[in-house]
């Protein structure tokens, strides 16, 4: 069954090609001039995705998915924005967004995208509590109060680690000084999750158990 596809956007030019695009890469499209129409829709239509201007006239694109999330609403969001730097990308995690994608784009990138958090939201598990993925960078998040900041990786690093979370429980190879220093930089801001040695095959990222509480029985 095609996915379907909402896209909030208020240049008239760019939602027309973007449907118009999606619609040939078999997806069904809805569209909405605004975030006021776009939760019109979404009050009435089930989507299996959302494309969301960030800058628009009216209620913005951060406020309105904010008030979406607040509001218990999961649906996969894709944020456009001409916006570009790890800061706007921040800004868009920490409102809810699942991915960000800064213009200019080529429709084949939103594509792939779409349906990476398509799959992410349908059946692949999710990244472990505190570690968010977009714009192609990892971040940390150690609270739902805490703003979002990127993690610093080298290309290795960040090669192993998306390896090891597409999807969780994947078994990748890696030089074991790579595993040693990515271990080592995730240990240091979660304490939820460790890579381990898989002998033979690599290494693997387990979710650890939380500790178990003590009750005094006095």
């Amino acid at each position: 069954m095609n996915k379907t596809v909402l896209i909030i956007d208020d240049d008239d030019m760019l939602r027309r090609t973007l449907a118009a695009g999606l619609q040939g890469e078999g997806f069904n499209t809805l569209a909405a001039s605004s975030a006021e129409q776009g939760a019109q829709i979404l009050d009435k239509i089930n989507v299996d995705a959302i494309v969301l201007d960030r800058m628009m006239t009216g209620i913005d694109g951060l406020s309105f998915l904010s008030a979406r999330r607040t509001a218990g609403d999961a649906t996969p969001v894709i944020m456009l924005t001409a916006l570009s730097g790890a800061e706007n990308a921040i800004a868009g995690l920490d409102a809810g967004a699942d991915d960000y994608l800064a213009k200019p784009f080529q429709l084949r990138e939103l594509v792939l995208r779409l349906n990476n958090i398509i799959k992410k939201n349908t059946s692949a598990p999710h990244l472990p509590q505190g570690l968010m993925f977009a714009d192609n960078e990892f971040f940390i998040r150690n609270n739902d109060i805490d703003t979002p900041r990127a993690l610093s990786l080298s290309g290795e690093e960040k090669k192993l680690l998306t390896h090891l979370t597409s999807p969780m429980g994947n078994i990748a190879p890696a030089a074991p000084m790579v595993a040693k220093r990515l271990r080592a930089k995730l240990n240091s801001v979660l304490s939820n999750i460790d890579i381990i040695t898989i002998r033979g095959r690599g290494y693997k990222m387990v979710v650890l158990a939380p500790p178990a509480e003590h009750k005094d029985m006095s």
